[in-house]
């Protein structure tokens, strides 16, 4: 696994046991079906041509509408998937995440609801090897569990920073790009330097440094709405050491449509236990 983030989110939960990443990363995979953008030459039909100025400066307007904290958003990547929905005006959240799946040793699936102060997470764990989780037995699988804030402080696979919104960090990535153009009505193909996708949390360092130089290069493809804002970024990483080649994709939509999040019936409610943040350590 080599997706992190979430410091409003929980792809940080691929890391969460060495026996986890472990099952999830066999140093092999495809690479994502979309091809690399050219980033020279003559453009698409229709498009502007512009390099670097006005098309970077697109994608950087691209992001402000998320700093509102109202939209829905999807990313996936190294056999891991979320989707979910941020509403900033009521201070909540939810997300679902898919870590693995049938065909792996080892998988997991978490509904996270964040409404401020409180959090909850429902884990399911499949796979040959859930029964192997230390304290599986008492991790009351299929209830939420209410978290203690005070346990889950700066852990990104269990809190959510209302100062730091975004699933994604696209306003950081779209700083790092290195060079862009436009290729067509609100579609944009350039570089970044995916070392800032590390600082955003979109990309585990460890990835940043096996790709050496090749980090400041990265290819990527955007694309915006009809009202500029950003809809979809493709980051498409390179195989690199153990790692293999994969795609990094991140949507958003619905933009100031996004619902508060539903607190779970206190029936299906119980306080977490020990060997709950055990796992998540």
């Amino acid at each position: 696994m080599t997706i992190r983030r979430f410091s409003a989110a929980v792809f940080a939960a691929t890391l969460l046991t060495p026996g986890l990443a472990a099952c999830n990363s066999t140093g092999t995979g495809e690479a994502g079906a979309s091809a690399s953008p050219t980033v020279s030459g003559s453009a698409a039909p229709g498009a502007s041509g512009a390099v670097n100025g006005d098309a970077k400066q697109a994608l950087l307007n691209s992001t402000n509408e998320i700093r509102n904290g109202n939209f829905r958003f999807t990313m996936s990547g190294a056999g891991s998937s979320a989707e979910g929905q941020v509403h900033e005006p009521s201070q909540s959240a939810e997300m679902r995440v898919l870590i693995g799946d049938a065909s792996s040793d080892l998988s997991m699936k978490l509904d996270l609801i964040h409404a401020k102060p409180d959090s909850w997470v429902k884990l399911e764990l499949g796979g040959k090897s859930a029964g192997s989780i230390p304290g599986a037995q008492k991790l009351n699988l299929g209830k939420y569990q209410h978290l203690d804030q005070t346990r889950i402080k700066g852990n990104k696979a269990l809190g959510f920073d209302f100062e730091k919104i975004d699933p994604a960090g696209s306003e950081v990535l779209t700083q790092g790009i290195t060079e862009v153009r436009q290729t067509g009505q609100g579609t944009y193909a350039g570089t970044l330097d995916v070392s800032k996708a590390a600082e955003a949390g979109s990309v585990d360092q460890s990835v940043v440094t096996a790709l050496g130089q090749q980090a400041k290069s990265v290819p990527f493809t955007a694309k915006l709405d009809p009202q500029g804002r950003l809809s979809e970024m493709v980051v498409q990483i390179p195989a690199a050491g153990q790692n293999a080649a994969q795609d990094i994709k991140v949507t958003y939509s619905d933009y100031g449509n996004a619902a508060a999040a539903q607190k779970p019936p206190a029936a299906q409610v119980v306080e977490a236990p020990q060997e709950f943040y055990n796992l998540f350590n």
